[in-house]
């Protein structure tokens, strides 16, 4: 079999696939495939390991003509990349890799939770700026955690992940919004609408899958229900947030700040964005752990040696 691997991954699994495979690996750590490139990958491979900014869209599957390709092993939990339809009409199988970025994921939301909080990102470019002048009483005074209601948009694994931190580590009341009813699993709160959570909550943490039903789930008007004080983080998907209306609720201190992880035409972020003291930005760290990369590849290599044993495919979502 000939499997494509689309983007750098750890040593293990490059090796692992080597073992097993006639693998072509893309010497490009962070740009995806362009449409017309997935294309000619769909026409030339068996196999193909993905992951996030990797343009399998409808028109790539129409342009591939004769696809060889069966399996997309998409190295991510979210494949929104890919299109689902597309791939089923042309009997090519869809897998992902949940479960193993999930604490790792949840992680990366507190530490944002927590930075954002407590202005973690403007005081260390103040110390390394060197504007720093020494201890005060009112310097950087940011914004407490422990005891406050955090509202969680979501609450599948990572949802729950976060809600497990934040109620059992900061004694934090949880209420969450959830498209359909779901037991958190813990003590915590399920609210009726979306308003309801952006509203009660002083934090507010995003964790719902990407895709065309929750493309600018937070708009303009969920923005306008926070508080004035309210910390907003997002660890889904950058277009599940209305940028453009989170840039403007920051910029006109409508609400206290935010903390991102994600972004709405990554790598891409507005230099309107990147101006606001009142947010922290990372560069898509949530599952970056060697453990959890290491993981997550080995899953989606287990998909596609599933294929080649004739066997289901453990993690196919499509």
């Amino acid at each position: 079999m000939k499997v494509l691997i689309t983007r750098e991954i750890p040593e293990r699994i490059v090796e692992a696939a080597k073992a097993r495979f006639d693998v072509t690996f893309r010497d490009e750590p962070c740009v995806g495939l362009t449409e017309e490139e997935a294309a000619v990958a769909l026409r030339d491979y068996d196999a193909i390991l993905l992951t996030l900014g990797d343009q399998f869209s409808a028109r790539a599957f129409e342009m591939a003509g004769d696809i060889r390709c069966k399996v997309l092993a998409n190295f991510g939990v979210g494949y929104n990349h890919i299109d689902a339809a597309a791939a089923a009409a042309a009997g090519v199988a869809v897998t992902n890799t949940p479960d193993v970025l999930t604490d790792a994921t949840a992680d990366i939301g507190m530490t944002l939770l927590l930075a954002t909080a407590r202005q973690a990102a403007l005081g260390d470019r103040l110390v390394r700026g060197g504007g720093w002048k020494g201890w005060g009483p009112t310097q950087m005074m940011g914004t407490h955690v422990t005891g406050k209601t955090v509202g969680i948009i979501g609450m599948g694994r990572i949802g729950q992940a976060v809600a497990k931190r934040c109620h059992y580590g900061f004694d934090m009341p949880v209420i969450y919004y959830n498209r359909s009813a779901k037991d958190a699993g813990l003590p915590a709160r399920q609210v009726e609408s979306l308003a309801t959570v952006m509203a009660q909550a002083d934090f507010v943490v995003v964790t719902v899958p990407g895709g065309a039903e929750t493309r600018h789930l937070i708009d303009a008007e969920a923005l306008a229900a926070m508080k004035p004080e309210g910390i907003f983080i997002n660890i889904a998907r950058g277009d599940v947030v209305d940028e453009e209306a989170l840039i403007a609720a920051l910029a006109e201190k409508r609400i206290g700040a935010a903390g991102l992880d994600v972004y709405a035409q990554e790598p891409f972020v507005p230099e309107a964005l990147r101006a606001l003291d009142n947010a922290v930005l990372l560069p898509h760290l949530g599952s970056a752990t060697l453990e959890t990369r290491e993981a997550m590849g080995q899953m989606a290599l287990d998909n596609i040696i599933a294929h080649a044993e004739g066997r289901d495919l453990p993690q196919r979502v499509v």
